[in-house]
């Protein structure tokens, strides 16, 4: 039986920034900030996943719902060994909002604890 959906490779996109909020203390007590690369999720348009660390082995991603993240920050850009440049932000996420974290790893005979 072939499978119905293969994965897909994600391809990132720059993120434009909100107007900075004015009261950073009331944003802390309503939203939880999440830091990693911006990718487009690959088949819908309301979500975006956030990839933590993308140049790790032991990398994991979120996947958030537009409509949850309030404010977004530019952080400073990594580069890799091969000089590209990999865009970082910091992500506002309203509290109480439904999100999924991803770990992806290799199937091997034995599983980390």
């Amino acid at each position: 039986m072939k499978p119905l959906h293969y994965l897909q490779e994600t391809m990132k996109f720059e993120v434009q920034t909100f107007r900075y909020p004015g009261n950073i203390s009331q944003l802390r007590q309503t939203h939880v900030a999440f830091s990693g690369s911006p990718r487009k999720h690959p088949h819908d348009d309301q979500k975006v996943i956030l990839v933590v660390d993308p140049y790790s082995r032991n990398t994991f991603y979120y996947e958030l719902n537009r409509d949850d993240v309030a404010f977004v920050e530019e952080l400073p850009n990594i580069v890799n060994d091969a000089d590209e440049t990999v865009t970082v932000v910091r992500a506002w996420v309203r509290k109480g909002s439904i999100a999924v974290r991803c770990t992806p790893f290799r199937v091997d005979d034995v599983m980390p604890g």
